[in-house]
C-alpha cells in the first residue's frame, strides 16, 4: 500500500486560508475559473440520490475550497508581479540617474545600454550610443588597453580598472574606467569618470 501524500506547509496554509475565507464569506471574486460540465453533471448525479447526497456535498465543498485556493494563488501572483515591476522600475531609475557615465557593454563591445550621464559626457544621445561599438568612443591607442581590461574580468563580481583617452567635441579627455562582468557573464558593466572631474 502506498504512503498517503503529505501536503507541504505552504499548501496546508493555503487550504486553511481558503476554508476560512469560505466560512467568513470573504473569498476573493473568481478570476474567471469555472466548474466544468462533467463536474457539474457528477455533482447533480450524486445529489439526486439520498445515499450519495453527502458525497455530493463533500465534493462541492472540495471544489469550492479548490476554487478559492486558485483565486488566492492568483492574488499572490499578481501581488508578486506588481512588486517585481516596482523593483524593476526602481533599478531602472537608479541606472538612468546615476551620477557617473554608466554603460552595459556586450562581449563584442557593443553598447547595450547607457545612462543619461554617459550621453551628456560623450555629448551623444542615448539612442545614438546604443548599438555603437564602444571602441568608437576611445582613442585608437587606448583600445588595446581597454580590450585587455575586459579580458581580465571574471563573473565573480570582481572589477578592474584602467585609464583611457577619448576625443569629445575635438578636445582630448582622459578617463578612469572601472568595469566588472555582469551577473551571468553575458555583458560588462562599465563606468567612465573624467579624470579632470575627479576629486
Amino acid at each position: 500500500m502506498s504512503a498517503p501524500l503529505t501536503e507541504s506547509p505552504e499548501h496546508s496554509k493555503l487550504r486553511r486560508d481558503a476554508e476560512t475565507r469560505l466560512k467568513e464569506g470573504s473569498a476573493p471574486s473568481t478570476a474567471g475559473w469555472s466548474v466544468g460540465v462533467n463536474a457539474l453533471s457528477l455533482l447533480h448525479s450524486l445529489a439526486s440520490t439520498p445515499a450519495s447526497a453527502i458525497d455530493a456535498l463533500k465534493l462541492l465543498h472540495e471544489l469550492q475550497v479548490h476554487q478559492v485556493e486558485l483565486d488566492l494563488q492568483h492574488e499572490q501572483i499578481e501581488a508578486s508581479q506588481r512588486e517585481l515591476l516596482d523593483d524593476l522600475a526602481g533599478f531602472q531609475r537608479l541606472f538612468e540617474n546615476a551620477p557617473v557615465a554608466y554603460l552595459n557593454v556586450s562581449p563584442q563591445r557593443d553598447i547595450l545600454e547607457c545612462n543619461l550621464a554617459c550621453a551628456r559626457l560623450f555629448e551623444i544621445s542615448q539612442e545614438e550610443l546604443r548599438g555603437r561599438d564602444i571602441d568608437n568612443l576611445l582613442a585608437p591607442a587606448c583600445r588595446p588597453v581597454f580590450h585587455q581590461l575586459l579580458k581580465r574580468l571574471r563573473p565573480d563580481g570582481s572589477s578592474a580598472s584602467c585609464e583611457v583617452q577619448a576625443t569629445i567635441a575635438k578636445r582630448s579627455t582622459r578617463f578612469h574606467v572601472v568595469a566588472s562582468a555582469a551577473p551571468g557573464g553575458r555583458s560588462f558593466l562599465v563606468v567612465f569618470v573624467e579624470l579632470s572631474a575627479r576629486a
